[in-house]
Order: C-alpha cells, then structure tokens, then sequence
C-alpha cells in the first residue's frame, strides 16, 4: 500500500487522563501510540488531537443521548479541564492542533474538518479508544467524506476483545486500510 504523506494527519482521539483512567490495559496502548506520534513527527506528519469534553456543567449533553446521559450527573460535576487533558507520555508539542469533539465521531461539534482543510489533509491514520467508539464513527463518517483512511490496529483499543477484533478484521477494512504501527512506521 503506497501513500502520500504529503496529505496526511495522524489523529490521536479521546487519548485523554480522563478515559485511560478508567481503562484496565492502557499501558501497552499508550506506548504504542507514543510511537505512532514519534514516527509522525520524525517524517514532518501532522498529529492532530481528538479530545471529547464539555463546558463545565456539560450543557451541550442530551437526556436524549443514550452513551453520554447515563454519565451526565457526573460530567456536570467533573472538571473538564482535567477529563480532556492528554495522557502525559501523548501530550501535544507546541504547534499541534488538539481538537474537542461533543460527541462519537473526532467530527461531530467539532473544527475538525475545517483543521483538515486548511492543512490539505486527505489521509488519515486513526489511533484511539474506543475502537467500537471514536475510531468507528469517526471511520464511517470521514468515509462518507471521501476521506482515505489507515486505521492502527495495534494504536486502537475496546473494552470489548471481541469488538476490537471484529470490527478491525471485518468491518474497518471495508472503508479503510487496517494495518499494524509495525507496518506503517517502514512506510
């Protein structure tokens, strides 16, 4: 699989101190992708950030949204400021973009796109957790964008084994190139 460089981006999503803490097995994750973001940058590749986070109080969740109301009585009490920092070993350099999302998908309530414009991207390397979460929305829609797309296996995990495995084998390659970060750092 041949790529241009020259257009893509890799999105680092939801790799926040407020998610990681929360998920048993980050470790290898995160030095995973501490070796994506390191091999961007090594070949001038511009790793874009994908935080989900709310103002304080959370007034942009629905009771009307199953996978965010269920926590709404605790986002309203969290500080966000803290939830949507990024793990310390992932932490941006200055001059990336870090982009907050509202919802799923890197996209939605967010600049996103606009970011992905002014920088001519049109290829997209995605890392992240939750597979069945950001990486699948974002996946469908930047698809729906006509977006080319590379998805990290081995940078993307679930609480669900099965899940992860399931959408990376079956459904993700459908829409995008699902490879391993061994495969893309000799690219």
């Amino acid at each position: 699989m041949e790529q241009n460089m020259q257009n893509t981006a890799l999105l680092v999503m939801d790799m926040q101190e407020g998610i990681l803490g929360n998920f048993p097995g980050a470790t290898p994750l995160v030095a995973n992708v501490a070796k994506a973001i390191a091999h961007a940058r090594e070949k001038k590749i511009p790793v874009i950030y994908v935080v989900v986070g709310f103002r304080q109080g959370a007034p942009e969740v629905s009771i009307h949204n199953k996978g965010f109301a269920g926590r709404m009585d605790s986002f309203k009490d969290m500080d966000m400021s803290a939830f949507m920092k990024v793990h310390a070993e992932l932490a941006p350099q200055a001059g990336e973009v870090t982009v907050t999302k509202r919802r799923v998908s890197a996209f939605t309530g967010s600049d996103l796109e606009v970011v992905l414009r002014a920088l001519g991207i049109r290829h997209m390397v995605l890392t992240g957790i939750a597979t069945s979460g950001v990486v699948l929305s974002t996946t469908r829609e930047a698809a729906d964008k006509d977006y080319s797309i590379s998805i990290l296996a081995d940078c993307c995990a679930d609480g669900d084994e099965e899940v992860h495995r399931v959408l990376t084998t079956k459904i993700f390659p459908r829409q995008a190139d699902v490879i391993t970060l061994e495969e893309w750092s000799k690219m």
